[in-house]
């Protein structure tokens, strides 16, 4: 939202002016927003969370809850006595944070139009798809240490050195865990300072270079007068000059639905993996690092040194463009087939005994194996039953003692496991869900390495495309024209694609958590075979319909370059 507001007037207006300090400025304001979006964590207070297994107090130390047993039941209901009769009043502090993200926004809008068309204006015409090649390499490499630092981050506790690691019950494959969020914002936001100062240094105008290309416009100097008025003057003209070119109104349809793709993506594959395949977020976030991200990188790199190394025309560009699209589109469509199987998750796919179908959370056919125990539907807990079914607490498995401590407690005698045929002797259960088939594993490094190829070939067109979007414009319209493109792009697909296709997730929750006034809080469990299908299918509309208008687009620039 930040960047929407302000990237097509930093656009038009800091082309006018000194790029590099306009930047320069930029990212250091992109510097203080990240450092403001971690502070609530040294501002609000400890994280806490639900539990029917151990109860932490303020010094840290466990105490036992119990489960299903009659002698606890008073003990069980305290901490989870019903819905609190006032509404939970949420911390404002998260208006600090979307400022800090908005004050990024900000920030980032002067970098790429204005960076790219200082460096199209005074580069050799055959290097300048290269230069841009090797900025987009970089941007991509700059995700790998991000996506290594979340693995991290998302793997540690978010009050880590406050608490006694030992007191944490939870791990980060549990959906109430919450990882160290705050510390990746402290790293990248000192980096991006340190990044800001180089800028400053640089010359407003470098050396002019009088070679050309038959391929690409000639250079012309870049223009330093300009009065607030005539720039003022001159805003309507200018506007309607870039939009009443054909093809350049073809590209901006193909960017807003191509990046409703990328921002479903980018947004969504991550819980994508954990819901699939039983990941952690840490884990997931590691993956995606290491494969995904090179790969765009290596990628975006290739196709500079092919636009330099075949003196690529805007013709032969839009036909690489279309051809790597069409290509990724089918290489997505095994996606449909990789996934594992839903969970054996008590009262939610699998009944609470064999013989019924019922779903209920408390089964209504005899035994009744925890219907007097009395558990209240706010409780998450869950732990995996030797039957090798997740219930949602001890006490819905019908657990009646407990051994251990902490993390190590199991549960026994739990009369809803032994409704599977479990004998007493092994009808206990541990904190946790269960694991995910050891296959699922397997199936996941098949996916993330036919995603990275997707990336891959996906990534050979974008030099082509960016360069396109500076030469079917006239020379002084390249800022605005790609300031425009990064504004229409957020406005119809940056911004409300993850709203919308969030929205649709919901639809796919089999059991939703509560928060404590008996609203609706976190999705728990999802349908993973709706939300595969999902997924896939609207990710694959995306993609069909962005070739289409590529399509045409070629059609359309064939035609001119056929007129000249």
């Amino acid at each position: 939202m930040g960047n929407m507001l302000v990237i097509t007037l930093v656009s038009y207006i800091g082309a006018k002016f000194h790029r590099p300090k306009i930047i320069a400025a930029g990212v250091l304001l992109m510097g203080i927003g990240t450092l403001l979006m971690a502070s609530p964590h040294f501002i609000m207070g400890r994280y806490k969370y639900d539990t029917a297994s151990t109860h932490t107090n303020d010094a840290g130390n466990f105490t036992v809850i119990s489960t299903c047993s009659s002698d606890s039941q008073e003990t069980l209901q305290q901490p989870f006595s019903g819905c609190q009769t006032e509404k939970a009043k949420s911390s404002p502090l998260w208006g600090i944070v979307v400022l800090g993200n908005t004050m990024r926004g900000i920030g980032e809008a002067s970098i790429v139009p204005l960076g790219m068309s200082f460096i199209d204006d005074y580069a050799r015409p055959e290097n300048s798809a290269f230069y841009i090649g090797c900025l987009n390499t970089l941007k991509g490499i700059g995700p790998i240490f991000g996506y290594m630092l979340g693995s991290l981050c998302a793997n540690l506790y978010v009050d880590i050195g406050l608490v006694n690691q030992e007191s944490v019950t939870i791990t980060p494959q549990d959906s109430r865990w919450v990882g160290a969020w705050w510390l990746g914002y402290v790293v990248s936001g000192l980096f991006t300072l340190l990044a800001a100062f180089p800028f400053w240094f640089l010359p407003k105008v470098l050396p002019e270079n009088s070679q050309t290309s038959e391929l690409d416009h000639p250079r012309q100097p870049h223009k330093t007068t300009s009065t607030l008025t005539e720039i003022a003057k001159d805003f309507a003209p200018t506007f309607k000059r870039l939009f009443t070119n054909k093809i350049y109104i073809l590209y901006l349809m193909y960017s807003i639905v191509a990046f409703n793709d990328f921002a479903i993506v980018a947004t969504y594959t991550p819980k994508y993996l954990e819901q699939q395949f039983g990941q952690s977020a840490s884990k997931t976030n590691f993956l995606i690092g290491v494969t995904s991200i090179p790969a765009v990188a290596l990628g975006v790199f290739l196709s500079g040194l092919m636009m330099k190394r075949f003196k690529l025309g805007l013709l032969a560009s839009a036909r690489v463009n279309l051809l790597t699209s069409v290509i990724t589109m089918f290489l997505a469509v095994p996606f449909f087939a990789l996934s594992c199987e839903n969970l054996d998750f008590a009262g939610v796919t699998v009944p609470y005994q064999r013989s019924t179908e019922d779903q209920d959370i408390v089964s209504d056919v005899p035994p009744f194996c925890n219907a007097d125990c009395g558990c209240p539907d706010l409780l998450w807990d869950p732990v995996c039953g030797e039957n090798g079914v997740t219930y949602i607490s001890p006490c819905h498995a019908g657990c009646n003692s407990t051994q251990g401590a902490g993390w190590n407690m199991t549960f026994h005698d739990c009369s809803c496991i032994q409704s599977w045929g479990m004998s007493i002797g092994n009808s206990s259960a541990v904190l946790g869900q269960c694991s995910q088939d050891p296959n699922c594993n397997r199936i996941i490094y098949i996916y993330v390495g036919l995603q990275s190829l997707a990336f891959f070939v996906y990534s050979l067109g974008i030099i082509p495309f960016f360069t396109m979007s500076l030469r079917i414009v006239d020379p002084e319209l390249k800022s605005l024209s790609v300031g425009t493109l990064l504004f229409t792009v957020r406005v119809l697909g940056g911004i409300p694609a993850p709203i919308y296709f969030g929205a649709l997730i919901d639809y796919t929750c089999l059991k939703w958590g509560q928060n404590k006034s008996c609203g609706r809080g976190a999705c728990r469990i999802y349908d993973i075979e709706t939300f595969r299908f999902l997924f896939q299918g609207l990710t694959m509309c995306l993609r069909v319909l962005a070739c289409f208008l590529l399509w045409i687009a070629t059609i359309e620039m064939k035609r001119k370059s056929t007129e000249q």
